[in-house]
């Protein structure tokens, strides 16, 4: 953590959560995407820190969300199994490579994937 910083209220912790949730249960995805600036901001975190924070919030986040899909009969289960096995092989393939990233290129790559999803969300 940065040398002198104060930990955020709870206020704002609740407020970036809700935040990703919504995005993250909303669209089915993105709630990382909200939170990793919040927790810089708000949280004073590091960069990496987190990146590697958001993954864990999510993850209970992704949780709740299909619990609610499947709630409410939608969740299209058949339809998303073909890309687990791809999914969990990029997971465990960039875990890998997070330690060798430095922020900054973390940072490029976050921002040009959330730009050709808006690009392409605009286009299409």
């Amino acid at each position: 953590m940065q040398e002198n910083t104060k930990k955020p209220r709870i206020g704002f912790c609740l407020l970036a959560g809700v935040l990703a949730g919504f995005i993250n249960g909303f669209f089915g995805a993105g709630g990382g995407m909200v939170l990793v600036p919040l927790l810089i901001w708000l949280g004073k975190l590091e960069d990496k820190a987190a990146f590697s924070s958001a993954i864990a919030v999510i993850l209970p986040l992704c949780a709740v969300s299909i619990a609610v899909y499947a709630l409410h009969d939608s969740l299209p289960i058949q339809d998303a199994l073909p890309y687990l096995l791809g999914g969990a092989a990029g997971g465990v393939l960039a875990g890998l490579l997070f330690r060798k990233m430095p922020a900054k290129a973390l940072h490029l790559i976050l921002g040009g994937v959330i730009l050709a999803g808006g690009l392409r969300l605009i286009v299409c």
